[in-house]
């Protein structure tokens, strides 16, 4: 299948009660990873760079073409869309240049009126393209390649500014954060969210910030919404520990893992590659979007 644009399968799981999973990507074994995942759950999902991990793959443009390649040479047949994650003003109208199918532009640090204005103005351009477009009010806390945030609970008032700029998918502050949550973290705010999604009834919710929500809570803002659930750090975290697992066990065994060659980059990293695989497919479970390509 083609690249899409998100709008219709991302409404489709707001009007369904399930979300579609945003999942991060830092080169071509995680793409990779994430591309058999939602084949083998045939499920739609976005394949998402943040400004930093498209700098590391080589820009925008090298980023777009090696998802895009790959969606053909691994014959993937459900929908995809290439998402900017937290993308600054320019970075969204060079992603809409290079053929994203999806952005999101992130203005939560600058005053509330200038970020209804740039918003407006990516609506503008991603639109005459086809591609759809995510913003963000309020902060999510944590920090997202130099976008720090607080956490503050998004304003009820600037959600419904937002939405009338025509985007077609909106994060909110509800409490989440990005990267791990702490031991003290005291969950969402299901509340600010029922409120939220009352004020603007319909309209597709996103939660940032979803590695290390309990399911239960992830589920239940589902329920109240939410239609895009972004994940990153918890597949990291999945590759970091099955490499250093690897790696160790390589160290005891050096002579006879060099012996099989087992030095190989492809073979020492198929075990991490493999756990991104199966973070992502246990989370798209959680989300309810298996078998909704």
């Amino acid at each position: 299948m083609p690249l899409v644009s998100a709008e219709k399968f991302v409404q489709a799981a707001r009007e369904n009660g399930y979300a579609v999973g945003g999942f991060n990507t830092n080169n071509l074994e995680w793409t990779q990873a994430i591309l058999r995942a939602a084949e083998a759950k045939q499920a739609p999902v976005l394949i998402q760079t943040s400004m930093g991990a498209a700098k590391y793959m080589g820009g925008y443009k090298v980023a777009r073409n090696l998802i895009a390649n790959l969606i053909e040479s691994m014959n993937i047949t459900v929908p995809v869309a290439i998402h900017l994650d937290h993308g600054h003003y320019e970075d969204a109208l060079e992603c809409i240049e290079v053929g994203y199918t999806s952005i999101m532009f992130d203005g939560s640090h600058l005053p509330v009126e200038e970020n209804l204005a740039k918003a407006k103005e990516v609506v503008e351009l991603a639109h005459a393209k086809g591609i759809s477009v995510e913003a963000e009010v309020g902060t999510i806390g944590g920090e997202e390649d130099g976008i720090v945030g607080s956490g503050e609970l998004a304003p009820i008032e600037d959600a419904v500014a937002m939405v009338a700029t025509g985007i077609d998918f909106l994060a909110a502050g509800i409490g989440n954060i990005h990267g791990p949550y702490p031991a003290n973290w005291e969950g969402l705010d299901l509340d600010h969210l029922r409120k939220l999604t009352e004020a603007v009834p319909g309209f597709p919710i996103v939660l940032h910030g979803g590695s290390g929500i309990p399911d239960e809570q992830i589920q239940a803002a589902i329920k109240l919404g939410v239609a895009k659930v972004n994940v990153n750090t918890e597949c990291q975290i999945a590759f970091a520990n099955a490499t250093r697992k690897f790696a160790a066990a390589y160290e005891a065994n050096e002579a006879e893992y060099d012996k099989k060659k087992l030095f190989d980059p492809r073979k020492f990293l198929a075990d991490g590659v493999k756990a991104i695989q199966a973070s992502v497919e246990e989370r798209i479970d959680v989300f309810g979007s298996a078998n909704k390509a």
